[in-house]
């Protein structure tokens, strides 16, 4: 569905090998976690793009997780899935908080990562939001990542080739 818009912008195309995404989930929430997980699969696959699923315990493993996989070099983008609903102790503000930190340095650093941690007041507000026929941010997150790997591919620099170029030798211009 080439043209379709996600978030406001039109959904690319690759006109080289397909990037392949890694999912990284927390299925904490399991009903929540499938929904955004869904979206995610649907809109990777729209953008003719590949991905592979991994799971992680909760929110705060999702950012290693990412850290583990990119230093492998085998992923062009990420897409970080989760669910985190405020309880009554304050440890709702941690993990929201250091979930979001520890994403937000990986794509500082060079990283094209699409954040679809929910952060919310109750679960009727998680499904909303994650259902694919809802706000589908599973589907945003993955949107987001590919765009990021859009215009990581804009920004590269070109590789410069070392030594002599080939038929170039002993020419003279």
């Amino acid at each position: 569905m080439a043209g379709a818009q996600t978030q406001g912008l039109e959904r690319g195309h690759f006109d080289i090998k397909p990037p392949k995404v890694l999912i990284v989930v927390s299925p904490y929430y399991s009903d929540i976690a499938a929904a955004l997980l869904g979206g995610a699969r649907t809109e990777i696959e729209a953008w003719g793009a590949t991905h592979e699923t991994v799971e992680v315990p909760g929110a705060l493993e999702i950012a290693p997780a990412i850290g583990m996989a990119a230093r492998l070099g085998e992923y062009h983008a990420f897409v970080a899935l989760g669910c985190v609903i405020r309880g009554e102790t304050t440890h709702y503000d941690t993990v929201v908080e250091e979930s979001a930190h520890g994403l937000t340095i990986l794509g500082l650093q060079g990283h094209c990562i699409g954040n679809g941690i929910l952060t919310v007041e109750n679960e009727e507000q998680a499904r909303v939001r994650a259902e694919p026929e809802g706000q589908n941010k599973g589907g945003g997150a993955a949107a987001a990542a590919l765009h990021l790997y859009q215009l990581s591919r804009r920004f590269a620099r070109p590789e410069k080739a070392l030594g002599f170029l080939q038929g170039r030798l002993g020419a003279s211009e």
